[in-house]
């Protein structure tokens, strides 16, 4: 499978990479190989490659692969894409944590967010895309309400901001988000912390593509919040939820994922219980929310979910009823409607080729 291979009706599809959990019962074999049409927003199984552990998030560098290994003694893997779209791994490195979950390049960097241990660990990325030795690992403190879930600090995910200078980290167990600025030497400086509301559990975020507000998805009271932002530091706004008056209590819902279009228009959330993408229309030139309706998404405890690069199509990879389902994306009024769907052993993350 190569990059740009036409389909039998002469379309171009793209490479489709899924992340999964193999220790897991029923679980994959390792990181998930498939093909994406973005004329009709399906997916198609190709491959499997094996050898990566629990490869629960991944992401695409162009010729590269990356993906965490969310194990008690945590990993990172890089992989090389070859000629035919087939990845191989190159090397992985200890993250110096618990249960790493989420990944980010940045500045030449690989950083990764442990969740059990609650810190954020720092590979430099070599010339032939394999990872070096640990540069920094920033162990957050602290702890929340929920005695379950925030007994201590859980950083469930990092990402650099829309300027490229600083970097946030989420951290569910704490109710915060920390600014930091990453050095040449490859080491997290603090800049700020963000307090959301005791009980939040703020798992994601997503930024506006104005850089000046970001959307907070909080897994443990079923909200997301608006968020100013400016240099490393965000102001939290107003909650909002995500589910749609009167929506039932049972089961609880835990949203996951937020992602929002390159439009700025609208904003995307996955629930997982009530097991719907809530559709957000963005108002005020970004600093509001209103929520317009949650699709059915057509799985059960739908993870990630992602936009295509031309924002035709959302993708949820619902972890609990073993499938990835398409949509079809209303240009106009965000709406969605499904268009597809394909088994898969415990999908949990979809990431698209460029």
């Amino acid at each position: 499978m190569t990059e740009g291979v036409a389909t039998g009706e002469g379309r171009a599809e793209v490479r489709a990479y899924l992340g999964t959990y193999t220790t897991w019962p029923g679980g994959g074999r390792g990181i998930g190989l498939g093909s994406y049409d973005p004329a009709t927003g399906r997916l198609r199984a190709t491959g499997v490659v094996e050898g990566v552990p629990n490869p629960s998030f991944v992401i695409d560098a162009g010729r590269y692969l990356y993906a965490v290994d969310e194990q008690a003694d945590g990993a990172v893997t890089a992989l090389a894409v070859g000629p035919d779209g087939v990845p191989e791994v190159i090397n992985s490195q200890p993250t110096g944590g618990a249960d790493p979950c989420h990944l980010a390049l940045h500045r030449g960097f690989l950083l990764s967010a442990n969740y059990s241990s609650g810190s954020v660990a720092v590979h430099p990325v070599r010339p032939d895309g394999g990872l070096g030795e640990r540069t920094d690992l920033v162990e957050h403190s602290g702890s929340g309400p929920d005695p379950e879930r925030q007994e201590g600090p859980h950083a469930h995910q990092v990402l650099p901001d829309p300027s490229g200078e600083f970097v946030l980290a989420v951290d569910l167990g704490t109710d915060s988000v920390h600014g930091y600025r990453l050095g040449d030497d490859g080491r997290l400086a603090l800049v700020s912390t963000a307090r959301l509301h005791p009980g939040a559990g703020p798992r994601h975020l997503a930024f506006h593509p104005s850089g000046r507000y970001a959307y907070i998805a909080n897994e443990l009271d079923s909200t997301v919040v608006v968020a100013g932002y400016r240099r490393g530091v965000l102001s939290p706004g107003p909650k909002l939820g995500t589910l749609p008056e009167g929506a039932p209590t049972s089961p609880r819902n835990y949203p996951a994922e937020v992602v929002v279009s390159a439009d700025g228009r609208f904003a995307y959330l996955s629930n997982r219980g009530h097991d719907s993408v809530a559709v957000f229309a963005v108002e005020r030139g970004g600093a509001a929310l209103r929520l317009v309706e949650a699709t059915p998404v057509g799985g059960r405890y739908p993870r990630h979910i992602t936009l295509d690069r031309a924002g035709r199509f959302l993708l949820a990879a619902n972890q609990n009823s073993g499938d990835v389902t398409s949509f079809a994306v209303d240009r106009t009024t965000g709406k969605l409607r499904q268009v597809g769907s394909l088994e898969m052993p415990i999908p949990v993350c979809v990431a698209l080729k460029g």
